[in-house]
């Protein structure tokens, strides 16, 4: 674990562990956390998804006359709208015995989340992290509102909360709850449909 710059073979790879086994992974110092930072040979993620991810490996190997030519696109397309969701983590780095592992550090965070997004964006006197032009914030404090410049936005009371507009979608919602938020994107889909996603 204290090695930098060392190349160690994986024992496990958990995805998104809940927090009590977090909590442990934590506390032993035998794990590294993964960036998401994966390097393959085309032939080794190939047989890897022909091993662990069958249906979708034969889906694609359907296609393999069509690569390369002005069919591929069209395929390409149809066949993705079969596939399995599912996560390169799930489908196969979890099930995968030939996966290693560089221990690194270079300052790395995952912005994909609007709680890292809080915490790399200059704070006001409230604790507030703004990202656009036309915010003005009452009464309020430890939000991150995130709107494009063209938009004003006038909130008043809010406490811990994430203000997000993109592509004409406004969200709020309870920063301790962003967790939630994938789970809002499904219903949107399910309830309104591709056009807000």
């Amino acid at each position: 674990k204290d090695e930098l710059n060392k190349i160690s073979q994986v024992k496990t790879f958990t995805e998104k562990p809940n927090l009590e086994m977090a909590k442990s992974f934590l506390k032993s110092g035998d794990f590294l956390w993964n960036a998401g930072i994966f390097l393959w040979t085309a032939n080794s993620i190939i047989e890897a998804m022909k091993e662990h991810l069958p249906d979708l490996s034969s889906l694609f190997e359907e296609g393999k006359d069509r690569f390369n030519t002005a069919e591929e696109d069209a395929f390409i397309e149809n066949a993705y709208t079969h596939c399995t969701s599912i996560s390169i983590d799930y489908g196969v780095m979890e099930k995968a015995n030939n996966v290693h592992v560089l221990s690194s550090e270079f300052g790395w965070s995952d912005l994909g989340t609007y709680g890292s997004l809080y915490e790399h964006v200059d704070h006001d006197k409230d604790a507030n992290a703004i990202v656009g032009k036309n915010i003005m914030l009452y009464d309020s404090k430890n939000c991150i509102v995130n709107v494009p410049d063209g938009k004003l936005v006038v909130a008043q009371g809010l406490d811990d909360y994430i203000v997000v507009e993109s592509n004409d979608v406004l969200l709020i919602c309870k920063k301790e709850d962003e967790q939630q938020i994938k789970k809002f994107v499904d219903d949107v889909k399910k309830n309104k449909g591709e056009e807000f996603v």
